[in-house]
């Protein structure tokens, strides 16, 4: 499994320095007055090709591996990586489109992964089997459509969620590389090793762009990169509980709910303003961070302060998002306290958002001016 992440880690190291080489001409095409743009100059969006080169080249030299010693005792033959890469063209192809034209809709793009998640339903066989509660789960199974209906939901809607928080420099990325660990941990312990390679190679090559990513902001993950961590994360997830009862489904609920609620709330706020959800805007909570806590660094260079700023940004996300994963991983088996820690989760997001929105924040969590 070291070996593997190793080399995930280099192909993706350097492949994505080499797509931002080949590819920075196509990042001129990024609106200089669009909401999210938090950043100066034209920066390739194209990295998500340098992350899907390194998991997939990673996970294809697996029998070279085993022939070498170097991969431990993972069927490749189960691993099933054609039918991953199938599962996601669609999305990814249509990812890889916007990044370099900035013209596909949303409606298009939604189309393209709502196709990727009945391709994971139908090719990988991902289903929501059970809810973690006894007294219901006896009619859910009668009902196995409701199982691949809310998978492909889940497929389908994760790569959007992933899309909504990549706004800064390694905020996206390191929210992935976390929740793939913690995903090839839970799979360890209950024996899947090749849910835990593929998990590991995600990680790592999300490691090697996130060289490039963070801090500098060299190269962005683009829509191709935050569909590609939402399909792989969302079916490593159905696919681990599904084989696998003693895994709560309410286990990567929690891993994920900062991603998930972020984009429920964001469609809520937006829906109860009059707006479409489809309409990019600058009021999410990464960006009233941004706003309202990232405020002290003074350069005279006006492209240096953007870039201190939105570096700074991303760290007071990563403390948020631990607080999720630490329990995830502590009680993975056992619902209950999952959706507490879910609810709790929810509380603070909303609490913190509404201290941002009103200039509340407290002082311990205020930026020193000096």
């Amino acid at each position: 499994m070291i070996s593997l992440a190793l080399l995930a880690f280099v192909v993706s190291l350097v492949l994505t320095l080499w797509v931002r080489r080949v590819l920075l001409r196509y990042a001129g095409a990024y609106a200089d007055d669009a909401p999210q743009r938090f950043h100066f100059g034209h920066t390739s969006r194209m990295g998500g090709l340098g992350l899907l080169l390194g998991w997939g080249l990673a996970l294809a030299a697996l029998p070279l591996l085993q022939w070498a010693h170097m991969a431990g005792n993972i069927d490749s033959a189960r691993l099933q990586l054609p039918m991953w890469l199938l599962m996601l063209l669609p999305a990814f192809a249509g990812g890889v489109l916007e990044d370099m034209t900035q013209r596909m809709t949303v409606r298009w793009r939604l189309l393209l992964t709502l196709t990727s998640g009945v391709l994971a339903c139908s090719l990988l066989g991902a289903s929501v089997t059970h809810l973690g509660f006894a007294w219901l789960d006896q009619y859910w199974s009668a009902a196995p459509w409701l199982g691949v209906a809310l998978a492909v939901l889940a497929v389908s809607g994760l790569p959007h969620a992933f899309n909504i928080i990549d706004g800064y420099n390694g905020l996206a990325g390191m929210v992935a590389l976390v929740v793939c660990l913690a995903l090839a941990h839970v799979a360890l312990q209950v024996g899947d090793r090749e849910l835990a390679a593929i998990s590991v190679a995600l990680a790592a090559a999300t490691a090697g762009f996130l060289v490039w990513n963070y801090p500098r902001g060299l190269i962005f993950a683009g829509d191709a990169g935050a569909y590609l961590w939402g399909l792989v994360i969302a079916s490593v997830s159905l696919l681990l509980v599904q084989r696998h009862p003693v895994v709560s489904p309410w286990f990567p609920v929690l891993l994920l709910i900062y991603p998930i609620w972020e984009t429920l709330f964001s469609i809520y706020r937006k829906l109860w303003r009059g707006v479409s959800p489809g309409m990019a805007d600058a009021l999410h909570l990464h960006q009233l961070v941004y706003r309202r806590l990232v405020r002290s660094v003074l350069h005279e260079d006006e492209a240096k302060n953007m870039l201190a700023r939105n570096n700074r940004t991303a760290p007071y996300l990563w403390s948020f998002v631990v607080l999720t994963v630490v329990p995830a991983l502590l009680f993975w088996r056992y619902t209950g306290v999952l959706m507490v820690f879910c609810l709790l989760f929810v509380i603070s997001y909303v609490g913190a958002y509404l201290m941002l929105v009103r200039f509340k924040v407290p002082r311990m969590f205020q930026p020193s001016r000096y």
